[in-house]
This record gives structure tokens, C-alpha cells and sequence, in this order.
């Protein structure tokens, strides 16, 4: 584990793996820690040929700062501060949900420190899409005045019905409590609030795949669908899955991003 001070956050990143390809950077979405949010088992699935760094954003389990509002900018600061300190940029650049526009802001701020972006389950701006603005205030609501409600409505809407069909009440009742709104969790959906990056866009110049799920029910297909018109010359992939498709697809979800980051040779 190692940690890099930037403005009044502590943020802690690790690093697994040693390849010799270049790093990849995974960039976790809304939620203050627990195996889904931190890439559990997923990280490992990347080690074999490479270095694989994961941090925690403020408003995470293990970085500590002043507790103030947090922007896009603010976190995507935080990331590329990881990157420098690492010593391994340019790296490859993977943004889960609420990572996906902090991802795309690295890119479009700091293109010397991306060499391929990646995607997942994004969207490019919140006011003016009512689904969005609601659910977030929705969230906002539940973690404030029905804890384990918010626990279950991020799970509704995390993974598609078929999936929490097939794992029953039992999985689906262990996995509601890997999503508590701590403090740090309503400031993560304060900020999903505020996401506007249209303008970031135009200038990613990294090769991007942006990928979707079919059945996300956080952020709708659209939203990626969007994304990837937005960013010139980008690829596009589906996977048929909710939102969290990396824990409920994981195979799938290991086979296009490594296929799209071998597509180079590296």
C-alpha cells in the first residue's frame, strides 16, 4: 500500500502484479469500500501481464481529507496524482460508473498519462437527465433518512432481476450491506449530482472503448451509447448485464477489456 498527499487528501493506492505491459489504473465508482466497489476478485484477473493499480477516491474507506464537497476535477487531480507518484504512466485507464467521468477528465486534462481509456456503466452529465436526478436524489434521500433502504435499492438497481434471481434472497440479502450510505458514499452520490463533461470530450485524444450494460438499471445503456458518440473515433461494446457487470459478467467483462487493450500490442 502507498499513499500521495494531494490538496487535504491522504489517498491511498496499491499496486498488484509485474508485467511488463503498461499499468493498468482502475478507477472505482459511488461507495465508500467492500469487495464490489474495490474490484474484489476482478483485479486479479489483470495481473497476469501487468501492473494493476487501484486507489480510493475521497470519500473511500482509506483516504482521508477535509470532508468538503467533492468535483470531477477534484478526484481526477487525485488520480493523476496517483499515476506520478507510481512512476508508471502513461497507463492504461479503466473508470467504473462515477469513475467513468473522472477517467474521461484524465484523459482529456492529462493525455501524456493515458495511453488507452476504458469506459464502464458512464454517463457524461446529470442535470438534464431526469432518470439520473432522480435516482441520485432518491439516494440521497434514503441514505439519509432509510439506511437500509438505500442498501437495497443500490443493489435493485445494480444488478440486473435475472441475476438476483439466480443467486436468491440468501446472495442478495449478503450482498445489500456492501453498499451502507456512509458519509463518504453521499458525497460520492452528491457529486454523481453535479457530473457535467461534455465540454472535457472533444479533447480525449487516448484510444477509448466505452462499454454499457444492456440491462443498467443505474445508468441506463443510453448514457454509454452517448458517451461513446461523444469521443471521437471511439469503440463500443455491450455486455448483457447490470450495472455492475464486472461482478455479475465477469468473464465477459475480462475478455473485452483485454482484448481492446491488447489491440495495440502492447
Amino acid at each position: 500500500m502507498a499513499t500521495v498527499t494531494v490538496g487535504t487528501a491522504r489517498v491511498h493506492y496499491d499496486i498488484e502484479g509485474s508485467g511488463t505491459g503498461p499499468a493498468l489504473l482502475l478507477v472505482h465508482g459511488t461507495g465508500s469500500g467492500g469487495a464490489v466497489i474495490n474490484w474484489g476478485q476482478t483485479a486479479p484477473r489483470f495481473t497476469g501481464e501487468r501492473r494493476v493499480i487501484t486507489l480510493d477516491l475521497s470519500g473511500a474507506d482509506r483516504t482521508v481529507d477535509n470532508g468538503g464537497e467533492l468535483t470531477v476535477e477534484t478526484l481526477a487531480a487525485q488520480v493523476v496524482a496517483v499515476i506520478e507518484d507510481a512512476g508508471l504512466g502513461p497507463v492504461d485507464l479503466l473508470g467504473f460508473s462515477m469513475g467513468a467521468p473522472v477517467s474521461a477528465a484524465v484523459a482529456a486534462l492529462r493525455p501524456d498519462l493515458v495511453e488507452r481509456l476504458v469506459l464502464v456503466a458512464g454517463w457524461a452529465y446529470t442535470d438534464g437527465d431526469e432518470y439520473l436526478r432522480n435516482l441520485f436524489t432518491l439516494w440521497q434521500r434514503l441514505g439519509e433518512f432509510d439506511p437500509a433502504g438505500f442498501g437495497r435499492s443500490v443493489t435493485m438497481t445494480g444488478f440486473s432481476r435475472g441475476f438476483l434471481n439466480a443467486i436468491g434472497r440468501e446472495g442478495v440479502e449478503e450482498l445489500i450491506p456492501n453498499m451502507p450510505p456512509t458519509p463518504g458514499t453521499l458525497r460520492h452520490v452528491a457529486l454523481d449530482l453535479t457530473v457535467d463533461i461534455r465540454a472535457l470530450l472533444p479533447r480525449i485524444t487516448a484510444e477509448t472503448l466505452v462499454i454499457g450494460g444492456t440491462q443498467d438499471i443505474t445508468v441506463p445503456v443510453e448514457n454509454s451509447r452517448e458517451l461513446h458518440a461523444s469521443i471521437a473515433g471511439s469503440a463500443y461494446a455491450e455486455i448483457d448485464a447490470g450495472h455492475v457487470m464486472f461482478f455479475e459478467k465477469e468473464d465477459e467483462f475480462v475478455k473485452v477489456v483485454t482484448e481492446f487493450l491488447g489491440s495495440t500490442g502492447s
